[in-house]
């Protein structure tokens, strides 16, 4: 990948799919009374919807929650990336990392709306002003390829968008209309995409809607061919209203700050026809969302309704034989999409009422190929109900362990038996779109089935084979995946999926090892073994002119978990030169080299991640000046390490420690990236900052958002901030005073030095601002007016305050030569001669 990995931890807790089709920390997870009769409730219900955006956090939480709880319809969610382009308010995950704690992060806020998801393998860039702009990055055929997938595999009777392909204010935004009203009209046609008619039909949605915000902001809005929903209905089942429940999956999405307060009362949503059939009163007018929509179905829908009548909330297995009459019923319906899809719900049910529990236990969290691996599957009859067990398979990859058993379940007594198999023929449990390297501005996905998964397919899965009932019994296939249950003395029982690990991985203690002279540096690395009786070769590659000593390493463990650290001494060239340095071992049965990455907060299931075990070389002609720095932390970014790596001394100081005495020591104090939003103590420290800086500190202001910032004043005189950026990474870059120290002290720096930047320029710019500053940049995105607030500077007192937009927590993680020599110029700068 593109993006360097970071050293994390290695306690991995996985979201797991169910056999019922749930996302959970438990496999099975029980259903209460309440939740069983709205699952019943929605078995009469055969109306689909499909939401479609650009982004997580993009879609409508009310609005899905209302159609699912409500409605009873079967929504999902279709966001085109995974938020990888964004930024990050609780960590420093950036790029792909952050892709994958995003879409945790939408699985748990469908967990609370009820919605399913959905993605194409679109990669979020960053920011984008215009949909010409996203189409030259992404690959337009296989987007929309992507999109009509979606359509035909949910089969939806509406699809709404989020934005519409002139009100989006977001390049994607815009995109991800244009590309859903394409879809609309091409998702019935088999000649389009025609390879995926080996997994789907064509399918015709009734009408395309666009979610408008327009009537609240527009008073002459043309409401000709809107319908409006009030979502603030009050659910008495659910005991929340949808806008409650909302407000919960909303929160869902912290690292982009969008905890939300809870909504309650009436409120009205809009939806503007923009294709398809015409609508006076609702969305989905025209659409027959009862069982007279199937053939046949109206046998289905009497079992069913029988079913809800006689459900008693304290005997939910009375129902059984009504359920396995609905089952009956629906099985000899003719093959298609509600057939297949009320199926898996049903069965869902029944196994709810039925009140049965079932688990596949792997005796260890992971293992490698070649490894053994113990498994406990387990069954219990809690209502006794007449339950026999016919058989279990257990599945890795192609291979499968049939075990017959027919064994009638006893009341409450778990039924038990215990498998071992080698491990073979599998990959390392990995986000499947991560597998191969990835083209500008897609992820590379070649099996048709995979894409649109938010996750990678559990790696080991069982099915259960039972036959219910005593007389006639019913015959179910329960799917499971196999997991790790273990018991934390503070927390209780947790669950953990089971994982197929890498022989072994190379942690390198850093992203980036800068090279500012010929001297040679120390690169440690931590060696994890994940297979027992591992022995090899560790080969450490680096780019030509460059020298790691010792290049090879012989590697011996006994037991899985064992870990070596090494030291590895690398030599520059004596010119300027960037590369990777690799990791590659080999035990004999082919190369590998992966490094491991764990991502892991408490709002989700901690996520764990292979990466190529490697890490950036960059030898650069770099002076620097001083040699002690202050750092207020932000959101969290990584350019305190990347100061070390120049040679920096870095000082992470507390509220406590940001007293105009204390400061006196550094050469320069730093505030990271949205340290105003994130600390509201921000203004009273700042006035002893500004102390120090009239006694001639250094002061340096990264970007903040203008959006619950803590003082509009970051700075000692006015200035206003705003959502002006340059989102071309190449956008030419004007210097405005060559002469300024800036420019000139310890580094020469030239317009070569804004060369490879990544992503963006910069963001959150000012657009206005006191005298006393000095714009030293002017940039321009194409066809936009230029943008001089990248970089201001002002003296202040005897000192220098410095406010920088552009995007330093990108480059320096990068390797960017050019940022480095800028940004270590910003913090000499107090130490110019003659200043």
């Amino acid at each position: 990948m593109s993006y360097p990995m970071r050293l994390c931890s290695f306690i991995c807790f996985f979201s797991l799919l169910s056999s019922l089709g749930l996302q959970a920390q438990d496999p099975l997870p029980a259903k209460n009374a309440a939740e069983i009769l709205h699952a019943l409730q929605k078995l009469e219900v055969l109306g689909s919807v499909l939401y479609v955006a650009a982004h997580p956090d993009d879609e409508n939480q009310r609005l899905l929650a209302y159609f699912t709880g409500e409605k009873k319809y079967r929504a999902a969610y279709l966001s085109l990336t995974r938020g990888d382009g964004g930024q990050n308010l609780i960590g420093d995950e950036k790029g792909p990392l952050l892709g994958v704690l995003r879409t945790q992060e939408l699985l748990g806020a469908r967990r609370i709306d009820g919605a399913e998801q959905i993605f194409s393998r679109a990669m979020d860039f960053g920011y984008s002003k215009h949909p010409e702009e996203t189409l030259s990055v992404w690959d337009k055929e296989k987007v929309l390829a992507d999109v009509v997938w979606a359509i035909r595999k949910y089969q939806p009777d509406v699809i709404i968008t989020r934005f519409s392909p002139e009100q989006g204010g977001h390049g994607h935004h815009t995109t991800s209309a244009i590309l859903a009203e394409e879809a609309f009209g091409l998702s019935a046609d088999p000649t389009i995409f025609p390879e995926q008619l080996k997994y789907v039909e064509p399918w015709q949605a009734k009408r395309i809607l666009w979610n408008s915000w327009m009537p609240y902001s527009d008073p002459n809005y043309d409401f000709t061919g809107t319908v409006s929903i009030d979502i603030g209905i009050y659910n008495s089942l659910l005991g929340k209203s949808y806008g409650e429940i909302a407000a919960e999956a909303r929160s869902m999405h912290k690292c982009q700050a969008f905890g939300a307060a809870k909504l309650r009362g009436g409120r009205l949503e809009y939806l503007k026809i923009t294709d398809g059939k015409p609508a006076e009163t609702e969305a989905f007018e025209g659409v027959d969302t009862s069982w007279e929509r199937v053939e046949g179905g109206a046998t289905v829908a009497k079992w069913i309704s029988k079913a809800i009548s006689d459900f008693n909330p304290l005997a939910s297995h009375d129902i059984l034989p009504d359920l396995m009459e609905a089952h009956r019923a629906l099985s000899a319906l003719k093959n298609g999409y509600w057939k297949r899809q009320k199926l898996k719900e049903l069965e869902s049910v029944i196994v709810y009422c039925a009140g049965l529990w079932y688990e596949a236990n792997a005796q260890h969290f992971g293992r490698a190929i070649g490894d053994t691996v113990s498994i406990s599957l387990s069954m219990l009859n809690r209502l006794n109900v007449a339950v026999k067990l016919e058989s279990a398979q257990l599945f890795m990859g192609d291979e499968l362990i049939d075990e017959k058993i027919n064994v009638a379940l006893e009341d409450n007594k778990v039924w038990k038996l215990d498998k071992k198999l080698v491990l073979k023929g599998l990959p390392p449990t990995h986000p499947y779109w991560l597998a191969q390297t990835d083209e500008k501005g897609m992820y590379l996905v070649d099996e048709q089935a995979l894409i649109g998964l938010p996750e990678t397919p559990a790696p080991l899965y069982v099915r259960f084979h039972i036959a219910l009932g005593a007389e006639n019994p019913l015959r179910l296939s329960l799917k499971i995946p196999v997991i790790y249950k273990y018991v934390d003395r503070a927390i209780g029982e947790l669950y953990r999926p089971f994982v197929v690990l890498p022989p072994l991985t190379t942690n390198i203690a850093e992203k980036i090892y800068l090279f500012s002279d010929n001297s040679p540096q120390k690169v440690n690395l931590m060696v994890k073994a994940h297979k027992t009786n591992l022995s090899g070769n560790l080969h450490l590659q680096v780019p030509e002119g460059w020298k790691a000593s010792p290049a090879d390493i012989l590697l011996s463990f006994t037991n899985s978990g064992e870990e070596q650290q090494i030291e590895i001494t690398v030599y520059p060239p004596s010119k300027q030169s960037e590369g990777v340095f690799k990791a590659v071992f080999d035990d004999g049965k082919g190369p590998t080299a992966f490094s491991l990455v764990s991502i892991a907060y408490e709002h989700i299931p901690t996520q764990l991640v292979f990466e190529p075990a490697q890490t950036r070389l960059v030898k650069v002609g770099l002076e620097k000046a001083g040699e002690r720095i202050g750092y207020i932390v932000g959101s969290g970014d990584e350019i305190p390490s990347c100061l070390e790596q120049i040679g920096y001394q870095v000082d992470f100081l507390s509220d406590a420690e940001i007293t105009k005495d204390n400061l006196r020591q550094y050469d320069a104090v730093i505030a990271g990236i949205r340290a105003y939003n994130t600390n509201h103590r921000m203004p009273y420290l700042q006035n002893e900052i500004f102390e120090y800086v009239k006694e001639g500190g250094t002061y340096i202001v990264q970007y903040n958002t203008t959006y619950g910032i803590s003082t509009q004043q970051p700075g000692p005189y006015p200035m206003t901030l705003s959502r002006d950026r340059v989102a071309v990474e190449e956008a030419p870059i004007t210097i405005l005073n060559e002469e300024h120290p800036i420019f000139n002290f310890p580094n020469k720096i030239t317009q070569s030095d804004f060369d490879g930047w990544i992503q963006e320029r910069g963001l959150y710019f000012p657009s206005g601002w006191d005298d006393r500053y000095e714009a030293l940049t002017e940039c321009k995105d194409p066809g936009e007016s230029p943008k001089r607030g990248a970089l201001l500077v002002a003296q202040h007192g005897k000192g220098t305050f410095i406010y920088t937009g552009f995007s330093f927590f990108r480059e320096l993680p990068a390797g960017i030569p050019g940022a480095y020599r800028l940004f270590t110029n910003m913090i000499s700068i107090s130490k110019y001669p003659n200043r």
